[in-house]
This record gives structure tokens, sequence and C-alpha cells, in this order.
């Protein structure tokens, strides 16, 4: 009995580990063509059966990338947006997810269901308003005009809200009994203990912001403040022909700086999805 047991779960483990090989196959199989086709020439990569591995491979589509860009310009502009974006959510956030988790005051509940109500409007909705409201400011063409609307977002401060509420709600006592200001808990025992919520809350933010084509492409008309997507975008994609050789070549060079947050931030991120609202 004790054999057959063992034999089920094996056959199990089996399946299970095949099921698991076929979804990481999905979810990796597009990035590897990606890969391997931005070292195709144009005419491989349009080749019908399409092929995985380059016959002819070639670095000529990234000396094409650099030469039709003003890459350095594009990059900072994209670093800057996302750095700055993402440094104001997690400072911003975690101050607005202390003050609901911990801080008593009148209309908390009322304040926290809006934040919560404003994650059910669609993005596009606010589009229109947005562009006026940052047009009557000033800020259309300029690098603030990219970084501001998106500061402080309602998810990240539901994230934090949520992490938040599991710190000991002694802890923060003990630190009042000793005369700690609120900004000096915050500070010095909040948001270390926050480290996990805070490298989740950062690489969704510094992704959303790197990947970004929407708001720049309408709040940048013009070439000194476009961003790596928009960029790529406008000189690959033509009326009559895309060229996926720029397309491809400049996909994996916007996908890397991601890729590295995401491999240098990887433990945190696992941690703060995985213990994100247990109290």
């Amino acid at each position: 009995m004790n054999e057959r047991l063992r034999s089920r779960d094996r056959v199990a483990k089996a399946v299970l580990y095949v099921l698991l090989f076929g979804g990481l196959l999905l979810v990796v199989g597009p990035f590897v063509w990606m890969l391997l086709s931005s070292f195709k020439p144009e005419g491989e990569i349009r080749a019908d059966p399409p092929t995985w591995w380059p016959n002819d491979p070639t670095l000529a589509n990234y000396g094409n990338l650099f030469d039709r860009l003003d890459f350095p310009t594009y990059f900072t502009n994209s670093a800057v947006v996302a750095v700055v974006t993402t440094v104001g959510n997690l400072l911003f956030c975690s101050a607005a997810g202390y003050a609901l988790a911990k801080l008593p005051f009148a209309g908390r509940k009322v304040l926290f269901g809006i934040v919560l109500g404003t994650l059910m409007v669609p993005s596009i909705v606010t589009m229109v308003p947005l562009f006026v409201l940052s047009s009557n400011l000033g800020l259309v063409n300029t690098l603030a005009g990219l970084i501001l609307p998106y500061l402080a977002q309602a998810f990240g401060v539901f994230l934090m809200r949520q992490f938040i509420l599991s710190i000991p709600d002694d802890l923060l006592e003990a630190a009042r009994i000793d005369a700690a200001s609120e900004l000096r808990i915050y500070w010095q025992i909040v948001l270390p203990l926050c480290r996990p919520a805070l490298a989740t809350l950062g690489i969704l933010t510094f992704l959303a912001s790197w990947n970004n084509f929407l708001w720049p492409l309408v709040a940048a008309t013009e070439e000194e403040t476009y961003t790596l997507p928009v960029a790529l975008a406008l000189y690959a994609i033509g009326q009559n022909r895309t060229e996926y050789d720029l397309l491809l070549a400049g996909a994996v060079v916007v996908v890397l700086p991601v890729l590295v947050v995401f491999i240098l931030l990887q433990r945190h991120f696992v941690r703060g999805i995985a213990t994100t609202g247990l109290k």
C-alpha cells in the first residue's frame, strides 16, 4: 500500500513538473524569441516559417538602433522619470499607508475607501483632464509633466497600508512612550520593517514607469523629452512599414534595466507579495 502511494506521489509530482515547465515555456518563450531575433537580419525575421536560431547572426540591428536614435537622451529621460517616480511612490505611499494604518483621525475609513475607489477608475478616463491640467500648469514637454501625475498612486497606498497593518501596535506604542515623534517612528521603525513591501512596490512602480507609453506619448511632443518606448515606437513603426529588426533590438534594450532591477530585488519582492495583508 505504501509503495502504491509513493508511486502515485511520484506520478503526481511528474505531472506537476511537466505542467510548470510548460507554463514556463509559454512565459519565457516570447522573450527568448525576441532576444534571438534581435540578432537576425530583417529578411530572416520576416521569413515564413519563422526560425528560432539566427542563421546569419549580426549586431547591425543594435548599431542601427544607436545610430538612428539619440539613445543617451532617451535613456536618460526614461531613467530620470522611472527613478524619480519610484522614489516618490516609496516615500509618499509609505507615509500615507502608515497614516491610514496606524494613526487614528476622523474620516480615516472614508479616506481609505476613496483611495480604493480610485483603483476602479480606468486610467484612460483621466487622460484628457490630466493633459488639460498639465497644459494649464505649463508642464507639457517637460520631465516634471511626465513624473508628477504618477508620483503617488492609489495601489501603492493600498499595498503599504496592508503591510503596515501587520506591524504590532505595541512596538509603536513603546516608541511613543520613549517620546519618539511620529516622523521618527515612521522613518526609523516602520520603514525598515517595510523593506519587503517597499521592494515590491519599487519593482512594480519602476516597471510601470519605465514601460509607460501612452502618457509620455501624449505629454511629450518634442524629441528632447521622449522616453525610450516612445522614441522606439515613433522611429521603428512607420505608416507603411514596421522595421522589426530595429524594434526587436530596442525591445531588448528596454527590457534589460527592468530585468536587472528584478534580479537584484527578487528576494524582497517574493517576500513582500507573500506577507502583504497578513496580520
